[in-house]
């Protein structure tokens, strides 16, 4: 059996693709900054006879990301697939005319270092099984910039450059890298972008391994 680790677990998109892999029988790794939060989300994935469990780490702190991402793989199996989708803090959306260098440290790090150091922490084991899927998702700042959040738009921008040379470098090995764009707000009545269409979409894109980037709706004009 192998394991599902998803960066940045909450209670709307995070738990909906967690149930997805999970039903589908790989077995859970949830990383997120809240214990508590962890607790809640495990117990729910557990009624549902998921095996799951959750490992405390914050992405700007590499060092925990990086022995979060370890002990799950020691615990709970190799990870065949590891979703980077934590949701960027309200300060990282300064407008373009108010952002200064010191304000693009936390989201680079964020947005860039993070992804960096959980793909170089799960892809020892990726090579090891000869196939895997990194999944990144992003907003739609990532390839529209938007003038309004401009921390979020150039790390986004970053992250997307990096999953994008990720793919061209893993293909050959049985990696299959992948971006998910969701152009508007989560919401649970949304046609295309609530958290149960989405978590299917990216198992979906899990399977097919149909080239890098998908839109979940079409940005908006």
């Amino acid at each position: 059996m192998t394991t599902f680790a998803l960066v940045g677990a909450g209670p709307g998109l995070g738990l909906a693709t967690a149930r997805r892999f999970g039903t589908a029988g790989h077995t859970v790794a949830l990383i997120s900054r809240s214990a508590e939060k962890l607790d809640g989300l495990t117990a729910e994935l557990a009624r549902d006879g998921i095996q799951a469990r959750g490992f405390t780490a914050d992405v700007l702190d590499i060092e925990s990301l990086d022995a979060a991402l370890y002990a799950a793989a020691a615990a709970l199996g190799p990870i065949e697939i590891l979703q980077y989708s934590p949701v960027p803090r309200a300060d990282f959306m300064k407008p373009a005319l108010d952002t200064t260098a010191d304000d693009l440290d936390a989201p680079l790090a964020f947005s860039v270092k993070g992804p960096v150091a959980a793909v170089n922490a799960v892809l020892p084991g990726m090579r090891e099984l000869g196939r895997g899927t990194l999944l990144f998702v992003n907003g739609g700042s990532a390839v529209r910039p938007n003038p309004k959040v401009a921390g979020t738009s150039m790390a986004f921008a970053a992250e997307s450059a990096y999953a994008r040379m990720l793919y061209d470098a893993l293909a050959p090995e049985n990696i299959h890298v992948a971006q998910l764009i969701i152009p508007g707000a989560i919401r649970p009545d949304a046609e295309h972008s609530s958290p149960e269409v989405l978590a299917h979409r990216l198992y979906d894109i899990h399977l097919k391994r149909d080239g890098f980037r998908h839109y979940s709706e079409p940005l908006p004009d």
